[in-house]
């Protein structure tokens, strides 16, 4: 299933949403060449050679014609933190709260699946600070708390205050005791005077042993290249209220190329420091960033 923003209704449960989304996306892996993929990481793992074929599941076998032995809680350590920015920025565009809609779904997917992997999941909610800090835990109930929070998001009013994504990484590094995995939702618009503090921040995570996955979540056709109507229009700053009339036309090419200068950095950054930076377009499906997470969880078995 190709799940999108344009399919999902809001009367519908999160908690249905993410296990559709989940469902879906793993239903379709099986469909796929790789279809062991999603078995080995959702419940299963290959069977190794010389192990008791005491664990072995046949009706798996019967499918793929591959060994596979039942997973168990004990076998299954990995902890992971989402944190999702929800400052103003986050709010576009205005009419469909398209990013913050992106992130939340994202969010509670993927919260689903590592709770399905019998995998610890917290959660984060900043923008200037940090809003909501979870612990990070496998329980149902926890889950629960987890959807809970991320429902809440669209209704929420957004602080008009400026992004502060360098000083709060550098705050969940320091929280965060074991090594885990950090996944940031986040359209990374940071009010620092320089990128330096962003990618100081980013580094401080790897340093403390975490394994880091950045989606960038952006409206790409609006954010990155400025595609508006040839006319007079009034643009407002979400994050500090400050109002600008101009033509889109007039500034267009200088708006896409500080863009592109500023998402090439960024991506530069995170390809030095071994960060996964994933573009996560709110006009695009979920599977890129359920697909990522399991790629990124078997190089950290």
């Amino acid at each position: 299933m190709k799940a999108d923003l344009t399919q999902i209704t809001q009367n519908s449960s999160l908690e249905l949403l993410a296990h559709q989304l989940v469902e879906g996306f793993i239903t379709g892996l099986h469909k796929s060449p790789y279809h062991g993929f999603s078995v080995e990481f959702a419940e299963h793992r290959l069977y190794n050679e010389g192990e008791s074929i005491r664990h072995i599941d046949w009706k798996v076998y019967a499918r793929t014609d591959r060994l596979f032995t039942k997973r168990y809680e004990e076998e299954t350590n990995l902890r992971c933190l989402i944190a999702l920015d929800v400052s103003a920025s986050m709010f576009y565009p205005v009419e469909s709260k398209a990013k913050i809609r992106f992130a939340k779904y994202a969010s509670a997917a993927l919260s689903y699946l590592l709770n399905r992997q019998r995998d610890a999941v917290g959660l984060c909610l900043f923008s200037d600070t940090v809003h909501e800090l979870t612990p990070v835990k496998s329980s149902p109930t926890h889950l629960d708390k987890i959807l809970r929070l991320l429902n809440q998001l669209e209704d929420r009013k957004p602080v008009q205050s400026k992004t502060q994504v360098a000083q709060v990484l550098h705050e969940i590094a320091e929280k965060i005791h074991k090594r885990s995995l950090v996944i940031i939702f986040s359209d990374m618009f940071d009010s620092a005077e320089s990128t330096d503090d962003l990618f100081k921040a980013l580094q401080h995570l790897k340093h403390n042993k975490h394994e880091v996955i950045v989606f960038h979540v952006m409206d790409n056709q609006t954010e990155l290249l400025f595609n508006f109507e040839d006319r007079p229009m009034e643009f407002i700053d979400l994050e500090t209220g400050d109002k600008l009339k101009l033509n889109p036309a007039d500034i267009k090419q200088s708006y896409r190329q500080e863009a592109e200068q500023f998402h090439r950095a960024l991506k530069m950054r995170c390809n030095q420091y071994k960060i996964d930076f994933i573009e996560a377009d709110v006009r695009s499906d979920f599977d890129v960033v359920l697909q990522t997470y399991l790629i990124k969880r078997a190089k950290m078995r």
